[in-house]
């Protein structure tokens, strides 16, 4: 494709230079459109001084009238427009005056009188200046508008990468607070090695969480990266009772996703299809490109939906004793996330398959990352000031 050896700006960019460019072109225009009137009806070329004349009068007039209006433009409507109907027809009689005394001039005692000259200019000149008027007003108001919208827009993209972000903090304390439980656990049995590997990896995954923003976006191979670190950990309490199987289309591996999207996913399965469970349970995490989307499936071999306590997972809330418990993060927590970046461009389904287990589908615009791609968590080092 070819690209334009100047980048294009918009004419309002700089208010004050579309304001001297219109001044320009259009004087130019009513001094071009007068001049070949007169010459027209057969006028000498002498009047052309006239009109020359005119136009620099009603040019530095409204030079005035812009000064006054930009202060009136910003007040309530009332002192604007009534500001203005007193100050339009005192601007435009000033006009019909210079331009009557200088028609006198030009024409000696053999015209009209100044009085008719004057009222005759009058309406010729309450033309230019009301139709000058109203396109100042109308083309500041529509300037203003279009701020207030950008300003609109604005705010409601700050909501929505707060929103993004809150999102995404709710998960590290609840991820934090199994996994120290965990190390806690290790600790009082005595296990140093297998607390010093978990604590390991759990720095590993949290400096990864701290380095990427909560609203940015990571690739496929980040995304399973991390979620292999994830599951390493896990793995430190679950052993053989944890299976995992990677499908991931190698298409698929340059495709954005939200980052940590996967992860409350498969800690959904891991609470509900492997924890209950004495033989644990495989969990598939599969990528694959759908026309122009990307389809990415996590399943596990658990109980599905048969039971009431694994139906539970559908609403993220678990239940103690009778009394309903909010997990604080989940398929809702997806949900809102995908509805946050994607708006409606996107699918988010939840499954129980005939052959058993449960399954999420999700499916997003593919969008590819074509710059280097970015450090996987296990090439990361923490960066130290020196």
């Amino acid at each position: 494709m070819a690209v334009l050896p100047f980048r294009p700006t918009p004419f309002f960019a700089n208010k004050n230079r579309a304001f001297w460019r219109l001044q320009a072109l259009g004087w130019g225009g009513a001094l071009l459109l007068r001049a070949m009137s007169g010459l027209a009806n057969g006028l000498p070329l002498s009047f052309l001084v006239l009109v020359l004349l005119a136009t620099i009068t009603g040019f530095s007039i409204t030079l005035i009238l812009a000064v006054i209006y930009r202060q009136l433009i910003a007040r309530r409507p009332i002192i604007t427009w009534g500001v203005t109907a007193v100050v339009l027809p005192f601007a435009v009689a000033l006009y019909a005056f210079v331009d009557a005394w200088v028609n006198g001039l030009y024409a000696g005692d053999a015209s009209a009188g100044f009085a008719q000259r004057f009222i005759g200019l009058f309406y010729l000149d309450l033309t230019l200046l009301g139709a000058w008027s109203a396109l100042y007003y109308a083309i500041n108001f529509f300037l203003q508008i279009e701020e207030q919208n950008d300003q609109l827009m604005r705010l409601e993209s700050q909501a929505t990468q707060a929103q993004l972000a809150m999102l995404r903090y709710q998960l590290n304390p609840h991820f934090l607070f199994n996994t120290l439980n965990s190390i806690s656990t290790l600790v009082l049995l005595k296990q140093t090695e297998p607390a010093n590997a978990m604590l390991s990896r759990l720095s590993s995954f949290l400096r990864y969480t701290l380095v990427n923003e909560p609203t940015g976006r990571v690739t496929v191979a980040q995304e399973i990266e991390t979620l292999k670190l994830y599951l390493d950990i896990e793995r430190m309490r679950f052993e053989e009772r944890l299976r995992t199987a990677f499908r991931i289309d190698p298409a698929t591996e340059q495709a954005l996703l939200p980052s940590l999207l996967l992860q409350p996913l498969v800690e959904n399965a891991i609470k509900y299809a492997v924890s209950p469970q004495e033989a644990g349970a495989e969990i598939t995490i599969a990528a694959q490109l759908v026309g122009p989307n990307l389809r990415i499936t996590v399943s596990d071999t658990g109980p599905g939906l048969q039971t009431a306590s694994a139906s539970n997972r559908l609403s993220g809330v678990t239940f103690d004793g009778g009394e309903q418990v909010s997990t604080g993060v989940g398929l809702a927590n997806i949900r809102d996330r995908l509805a946050q970046a994607y708006g409606e461009n996107h699918r988010f389904e939840t499954m129980d398959p005939p052959e058993g287990g449960f399954a999420v589908l999700i499916e997003l615009p593919f969008e590819r990352r074509e710059a280097v791609p970015f450090p996987t968590p296990a090439e990361r080092r923490p960066a130290l000031a020196g």
